[in-house]
């Protein structure tokens, strides 16, 4: 049975990461609906084992398959870099990654070839940035560098409430002297702290987030398969969280701009 145009595209996340990518989505494709789900009460997902970041996402991914998707876009490095194959073998629906998308870009912008990734440690571990930049440029020069206190920043609310310079200064210092031009954010929660990021890093180095290159796969995507929804009346997002309401909801009015974002609990 065709899954109808109208029906909602589904994302994925760790926990709020992935709404950076819901934010360039809602401005760029403004007739699609949007269901959410972040893992808040199990994130972060980097230091997790792969069978656990299988297991949850498949969790997640089932969830929304249940609702009646018609797209999934994993909002989520660590499990894009694990899942991703899996869950285009397990449905019927196109299934988009992250990884991808920003490798992409970053090759496009650098000069140099010479590319910092930033990410968890199991994106890192899994090298799956490296794998999509030398595919793309076999010549490229990848500087991986883990950053296991981001997330945890991001998922607390602390970047909007504290000084976190001593944690970005300590975070990126093994990098910070080493030449390159141009550093991917290999996590969706980092660009919430993009320019706590850029101040730490040599001045002129290009930032990339995977974010905006998704949508744009989105988009192409939505055109391939013939499921854009043309006829309007788009539904406002629902965002599920398996954590804190009012934590979620708060970071969701910060980054959405979404006066009262419509914010529900669900157990996986």
């Amino acid at each position: 049975m065709k899954i109808p145009n109208e029906a909602p595209i589904g994302v994925i996340d760790s926990g709020v990461g992935g709404l950076t990518v819901v934010k360039e989505m809602h401005q760029f494709l403004p007739d699609e609906t949007i269901i959410y789900i972040g893992d808040d009460a199990r994130c972060p997902y980097g230091p997790r084992s792969v069978e656990e970041v299988k297991e949850f996402t498949l969790e997640m991914a089932d969830a929304l398959a249940d609702m009646g998707i018609k797209m999934l876009v994993v909002a989520c490095n660590t499990a894009t870099a694990v899942t991703l194959d899996m869950l285009r073998e397990r449905y019927p629906f196109p299934v988009l990654g992250v990884i991808e998308p920003g490798a992409r870009a970053a090759v496009h912008v650098s000069s140099t070839g010479s590319i910092a990734v930033l990410g968890t440690v199991g994106t890192i571990k899994s090298k799956a940035y490296e794998y999509a930049i030398t595919s793309i440029s076999a010549n490229a020069e990848i500087i991986p560098l883990a950053c296991p206190e981001f997330v945890p920043l991001v998922e607390s609310g602390q970047y909007r409430q504290m000084d976190i310079r001593p944690i970005m200064k300590r975070s990126l210092e093994p990098i910070v002297h080493l030449e390159f031009d141009t550093a991917i954010l290999g996590c969706t929660h980092y660009p919430l702290l993009q320019d706590q990021i850029q101040e730490q890093l040599p001045i002129g180095v290009n930032i990339v987030s995977s974010a905006y290159e998704t949508v744009r796969d989105v988009e192409n995507t939505l055109s391939e398969f013939g499921v854009a929804n043309i006829s309007g009346g788009r539904k406002e997002p629902i965002f599920f969280t398996t954590g804190n309401l009012d934590g979620f909801k708060s970071i969701a009015i910060d980054w959405l701009g979404i006066e009262n974002p419509d914010v529900r609990h669900i157990v996986l």
